[in-house]
């Protein structure tokens, strides 16, 4: 769907005009592009007291073809980049009103341990947030605050939460804003998801707190290494519900793009829509109401033998009316589907095997589930409930290293709300720090994320792709 205002104001007519009446000035967002560089500029490292992560930021800047500088606070980095055989130097800031010129910063607030050492992250993002340019990247990195030995650490790491939000919401022009949470032992299981994070592919994902798990179930707690970033999905097959068309259909493109064979499904009325989709990808369409008693039994022995490694419950509706006015036909449909549907088609794969070990399931989730929205308790209900699963369920997955996590997207432009009234949808698209609604890609390169084998670690999530809305937490 087309975004009038954002297009008027980032023309050379509109910008002027939005700089003479003070108008905002949504940034057009850096997504990812198969011609264009994943990774390219300066990344401004900094650092608090004994941090214990740089050796594994260093990992990833090297793989990912970063040029870093140091801040002041990271006098351990100039020495420990020199063995990774990175370039880096020492950090100059921008002059006030000149270019900026850094593309990410990151800080290593791991080994901060009491609030009085907080002020590390005041004097690094003081000294550089005026030299982060268009688009950028902040990500801070800690420890995740239950694994504290003390309450002071747990202080000190959870007020992490509270400057990287903040951050994102000073920061503007699109750039994004996120907490990585790392657990003891879990350091060499960070790089899938700090790679997301500096990524475009993160375009729309902001305020965000994410925890890196060490898995108790493996000795050697390793993560599957990645032989190749582009095709990380190679050789999986990827169940799609609700894949024809909308973000069920980009859910399907991004897989695909990054090696999956995708399996779509949608309802039989959505048959020539499924199949237009699935055939350039290579995929594979199977019509089936999965609201039906027999779907699940159906689904699962339509995968035959083969099964799947990654479950994408993306289907759902929505019914929209006050619950004074709402039929108990439209509630219990909209439960039935977005939720009881999601949990029976699990407990058949699960069963029978057809989810392989090791594999991944991804909800969709909404924000509605997170801060509820007028006429939507079915629906709100529905997505909360979903959150719910993937919380209840991690514990319950992890013998087998099956991962369940949630993505809860805030407007996104589809056809859906495309309908929606426009004063209703302008404010949606405005009220978070990017000042637009996001994209159908957005959420689907956020489940892709949590597809990967590098994402072993994260699990029992809901990660918000919402801009960082102002609604809800």
């Amino acid at each position: 769907m087309n975004d009038s205002y954002l297009n008027f104001v980032n023309s050379p007519l509109g910008a002027r005009l939005a700089r003479s009446l003070g108008l905002p000035k949504p940034e057009v967002l850096r997504r990812y592009r198969e011609d264009a560089p994943e990774y390219d500029g300066l990344v401004a490292v900094g650092a608090g007291t004994a941090p214990q992560l740089l050796d594994a930021l260093a990992d990833v800047v090297a793989s990912t073809g970063f040029t870093s500088v140091a801040h002041e606070s990271a006098g351990l980095w100039v020495p420990l980049a020199n063995r990774h055989g990175l370039m880096t130097g020492r950090f100059e800031p921008a002059e006030r009103g000149s270019s900026a010129r850094v593309a990410a910063l990151v800080f290593d607030a791991s080994g901060i341990d009491d609030s009085v050492r907080l002020d590390a992250l005041y004097q690094f993002f003081h000294d550089t947030l005026r030299s982060l340019g268009k688009c950028g990247r902040i990500v801070v990195l800690g420890r995740t605050p239950e694994t504290c030995d003390d309450p002071r650490s747990h202080t000190a790491q959870r007020a992490l939460e509270g400057l990287t939000r903040s951050l994102g919401k000073e920061a503007r022009r699109g750039i994004t804003s996120n907490l990585i949470y790392v657990a003891p032992h879990a350091a060499h299981r960070l790089e899938g998801t700090l790679r997301f994070f500096l990524s475009p592919r993160s375009a729309y994902v902001s305020g965000q707190v994410v925890r890196i798990e060490a898995d108790p179930t493996r000795k050697d707690d390793a993560t599957p290494a990645s032989s190749d970033w582009t095709q990380p999905l190679a050789g999986r097959r990827a169940l799609v519900t609700g894949a024809a068309r909308g973000i069920g259909a980009a859910i399907a493109n991004v897989l695909a793009a990054q090696g999956a064979h995708v399996i779509g499904i949608d309802i039989p009325s959505a048959h020539d829509a499924l199949a237009s989709t699935m055939r350039p990808l290579g995929g594979t369409a199977l019509t089936f109401d999965i609201a039906a008693p027999d779907a699940p039994a159906q689904i699962a022995a339509a995968l035959d033998e083969n099964g799947v490694d990654i479950v994408v419950h993306n289907a759902g509706i929505t019914k929209d009316k006050t619950i004074a006015k709402m039929s108990e036909a439209a509630w219990h449909s909209v439960i039935d589907i977005n939720l009881g549907a999601q949990e029976r088609i699990d407990d058949a794969l699960l069963a029978a095997g057809t989810l392989r070990d090791g594999g991944r399931i991804v909800c969709v989730s909404s924000i509605s589930g997170i801060a509820g929205n007028l006429g939507q308790t079915n629906y709100a209900a529905s997505k909360a409930g979903v959150i719910g699963r993937v919380q209840s369920m991690a514990p319950r997955l992890r013998e087998r290293r099956i991962t369940i996590n949630a993505v809860a997207p805030g407007f996104i432009e589809t056809q859906m709300t495309a309908k929606i009234p426009l004063a209703i949808r302008e404010a949606g698209r405005r009220m978070n720090s990017m000042s637009q609604g996001g994209q159908p890609v957005d959420v689907a390169q956020t489940i892709a994320w949590l597809a990967q084998p590098a994402s072993a670690s994260v699990t029992g999530q809901v990660v918000r792709v919402c801009g960082q809305s102002l609604i809800g937490a």
